[in-house]
Parts: structure tokens; C-alpha cells; sequence
């Protein structure tokens, strides 16, 4: 059972998201948090100590949640490991739409933005990428055991460039303004991930 506070909290944190998300973390708003969310300041410094913490949080916990369940979830059904992820590629293509694809990456946005100057923030997202990567390698890994993918390839080296390859596909989807473009990039990965069949 979820709490009035719990349900503050969360209320805060999707809003957060949302304003960093669109403005980018140094020119999100305080008071455009509150007033989507109808809390009070009292109440925003209950659970968040600072503006950095709730920036924090956003990362920690939904943009986190965000990945576990368009990408991290879906990696662990059972398939040949290319088809599998070719599967939750398409299907994030599918969600990135109309704002998201105005809106870019919001882990990317970020590491673009803070990492160069904040730590605290460049941990996190290298955390992000971390999970993201290795959920990638162990997938190609697996393959690789199975029979089913070649085994000339590092799998943790290609998890790499796949991830590095979306991220880069997103960015010129948001430069473009462009769904279109994102697909057309979604599809020459496509193409990679083929070759990498045993």
C-alpha cells in the first residue's frame, strides 16, 4: 500500500523528470515542479534535501525504472539472443515518438550537460550506461555459449558500440527532428546486429 507521502514523492519526481527532461537540469524550475504537482517548497525539501538530490533521485530512480522496463526487462526473454534484441530496439524505436524524439535521450542530454561538471551526476549516468552495456554483452555472451553468435566478436566491446550506436541514433533522430531518421538508424544497426549471427 502506498503512502501519501510515497505518492508526493513520486508525484515530485515524475515532474522533475519531465522539466529536466524538456529545459535540461540547470534551467528546470523549482516552482514549475511545484506548481504541476501542487505541493508546497516545505514539502519538496521534506524529500529532497536540494535541487542536485531531487536531480539525483531522477537519475536513481526514474530514469533507472525507465530503462529496466523498455530495455533491461525485455532482454531477458528467452530467443536467439539477435532476434531478442532486435525485438526491444524496435519496440524502443516505437516509443521514442513526437516529443521524446524532440526531446533527445534524457541520459544522454544529461551526460552532455552535468557530466563535465559534476561528479555526482557523471557517476550515475556512468552507472546507467554500465548496466545498459553489460545487459547488452551478457545477452551477446549467452549467444556465444549457445552456438548462436559468432565468437570472433568481444562481446563486451560490441555491447559498446550497439549502446554507443542507439545513443547516436537518438542524437541525430533529435538534431533532425526527425522519427524517420531514427528508424533509417535503427535499421542499419539492424543490419550490424545480423552479421553478428553464427
Amino acid at each position: 500500500m502506498t503512502s501519501d507521502a510515497d505518492e508526493t514523492r513520486q508525484a515530485i519526481l515524475e515532474a522533475a523528470y519531465e522539466e529536466i527532461h524538456r529545459y535540461g537540469f540547470q534551467a528546470a524550475s523549482l516552482s514549475a515542479i511545484l506548481e504541476r504537482t501542487g505541493v508546497t517548497k516545505g514539502a519538496l525539501y521534506h524529500h529532497f534535501s536540494s535541487k542536485l538530490r531531487l536531480g539525483y533521485a531522477v537519475l536513481d530512480e526514474h530514469i533507472a525504472q525507465q530503462l529496466d522496463t523498455l530495455w533491461f526487462a525485455p532482454m531477458q526473454q528467452p530467443g536467439h539472443p539477435i532476434d531478442v534484441l532486435a525485438e526491444v530496439i524496435q519496440h524502443a524505436g516505437e516509443h521514442y515518438r513526437n516529443e521524446e524524439i524532440a526531446l533527445g535521450c534524457p541520459i544522454n542530454n544529461l551526460a552532455q550537460e552535468m557530466s563535465p561538471i559534476d561528479d555526482g551526476f557523471r557517476r550515475r549516468i556512468d552507472n546507467l550506461y554500465r548496466q545498459w552495456r553489460e545487459n547488452i554483452a551478457n545477452l551477446l555472451a549467452k549467444g556465444q555459449q549457445e552456438g548462436s553468435i559468432i565468437n570472433s566478436i568481444h562481446a563486451n566491446d560490441t555491447a559498446l558500440f550497439i549502446l554507443a550506436s542507439l545513443e547516436g541514433c537518438m542524437s541525430m533522430a533529435k538534431n533532425a527532428q526527425s522519427h524517420d531518421e531514427l528508424m533509417r538508424c535503427g535499421q542499419g544497426l539492424m543490419s550490424y546486429l545480423n552479421s553478428l549471427r553464427a
